[in-house]
């Protein structure tokens, strides 16, 4: 499995050790590509063709996000079938993506700047992890590639886009 990464985001780091482990895990191969900037978007994409993996997966990063009009065309000229950190990738023609539900996270931290404004010390606030997931599918995107879901993949999904 070919991942896209920026290896500039400080996070990428422990993300790219939790992937390892989960694929350790689960016997799979993972080949990175890394792009920190647009101009090596063409060289990432060039190398991830010529390994030919069976599947793509894009690490989550704002600055991919940004980007995801290069690498949403890239997915449909010559990727594997990719899975997206972000929903917005779906929505715009990308396969697939299971993340964090943003608009969740962000009432949450209003909640927080609400309480901060109210007295409360930062350093007082848990730190929480995100509790709320989304799997987005594309059905139009599977139909387009020939893939089709098992019905126990549609069942979870918490959005189906047509």
């Amino acid at each position: 499995m070919a991942v896209l990464l920026n290896p500039a985001n400080p996070i990428s780091a422990p993300n790219w050790k939790e992937a390892l482990a989960g694929a350790e895990a689960l016997r799979l191969k993972l080949d990175p590509a890394e792009v920190k900037a647009a101009e090596e978007f063409e060289a990432a994409f060039a190398a991830i063709a010529r390994r030919r993996p069976s599947a793509l997966f894009i690490m989550p990063d704002q600055f991919l996000l940004a980007s995801r009009k290069q690498i949403l065309d890239f997915a449909a000229r010559r990727s594997p079938p990719a899975m997206y950190p972000y929903r917005e990738f779906v929505d715009v023609g990308g396969l697939i993506s299971y993340a964090a539900n943003y608009p969740a996270l962000f009432r949450r931290a209003a909640t927080y700047v609400d309480k901060i404004l109210k007295g409360t010390k930062p350093t007082e606030l848990p730190v929480e992890q995100p509790t709320r997931f989304e799997l987005v599918v594309n059905m139009k995107t599977a139909k387009a590639l020939g893939l089709k879901f098992p019905q126990t993949v549609l069942i979870r999904a918490d959005h189906l886009i047509q």
